[in-house]
């Protein structure tokens, strides 16, 4: 499927540590905007209907194999019915020399050719999922971004209503910041939300009186971390008397992202309340419920068994009087 976004096929073989066989036309433009990897099996054999050729095309064991078999001239005919179609590369793994034939044709059409070193399993797996993650939709929203024991909380709120001072608590007492006022928030799977900071404002934070601050130098690279997934939304806002908040935690609120609902909670803010435990003890208590255990739920049946033995104990005295 295509994506709006795009990776240059140049990073992609720095990140892979791919060997250039050969440079094609372009190769220094080429832009892969889809995270889809095919074997072309069937394209060895001629069969080229559905073939996409802005997918990048990895040949392994197996299509070797069976490319070992034939000729010299069946190798060059289908060779260049593959190489004939305007694909961005052609990847040999297992650190496998390529055929005369597939240079001979990669030269006629002037393709580039990578070779990698890893298995063909191995790598697909490696390629599509950074391919995902290049390729995924996203979005930025204001807030800040921590990662408090494992799990990544999301603090938003209206300007001023003390989203870094929060945070900076929270780093203070041995949480990791990933980014603070612009998180870049990417959908890299069907329920999988990955928050990070844009990489001119990363490690910085700004507060208010004091300005900005280098949150790696000053607390050490234990404190910042590059991403993290999004498994917690919690919403700040001003104390308001008269508002019903949330005291049991039975209701099940949400906040949709790119179509991927991330639980969330609402805390007012008011002087005196200390929001860095707050939120410390929201992500604790969200990582129990992803554990199975929900503390109002076990909080209200205890409630009701003690009622219910209440009025079961009442009943029988009742019996017993009359």
């Amino acid at each position: 499927m295509e994506s709006l976004y795009s990776v240059k096929l140049s990073k992609l073989v720095e990140e892979y540590s791919l060997d250039v066989l050969r440079k094609g036309k372009g190769y220094e433009k080429c832009l892969i905007r889809t995270e889809d990897v095919n074997r072309p099996g069937l394209q060895l054999i001629g069969f080229f209907d559905y073939f996409d050729p802005m997918r990048l095309q990895v040949l392994g064991k197996v299509e070797s194999t069976f490319l070992e078999g034939m000729t010299a001239e069946e190798r060059r005919k289908s060779f260049e019915q593959l190489l004939a179609q305007d694909i961005p590369a052609l990847i040999l793994t297992r650190g496998m020399e390529p055929f005369p034939e597939c240079m001979e044709m990669a030269e006629k059409y002037d393709r580039t050719l990578l070779c990698s070193q890893d298995t063909t399993s191995a790598f697909m797996g490696a390629l599509i999922s950074g391919l995902r993650t290049y390729l995924s939709p996203r979005i930025t929203r204001h807030g800040v971004l921590v990662e408090i024991y494992g799990e990544g909380v999301l603090i938003l709120g209206e300007s001023g209503v003390g989203k870094s001072e929060t945070a900076i608590e929270l780093i203070k007492r041995g949480h990791r910041l990933i980014a603070d006022d612009a998180v870049e928030i990417k959908r890299v799977a069907s329920h999988q939300l990955v928050g990070s900071a844009p990489e001119l404002i990363r490690h910085y934070m700004e507060l208010r009186g004091i300005g900005v601050v280098d949150v790696r130098r000053l607390f050490g690279v234990s404190a910042v971390k590059d991403e993290a997934n999004i498994d917690l939304v919690v919403n700040l806002e001003q104390w308001r008397d008269g508002a019903m908040y949330d005291r049991l935690g039975l209701e099940e609120l949400n906040t949709t992202i790119l179509d991927v609902q991330i639980p969330a909670i609402t805390i007012p803010v008011k002087p005196g309340r200390n929001l860095a435990v707050i939120v410390e003890v929201a992500a604790m208590n969200n990582r129990h419920k992803k554990m199975g255990y929900n503390a109002a739920q076990a909080f209200t049946e205890q409630i009701n068994k003690h009622f219910d033995e209440a009025m079961a104990a009442q009943a029988q005295q009742d019996d017993e009087e009359s």
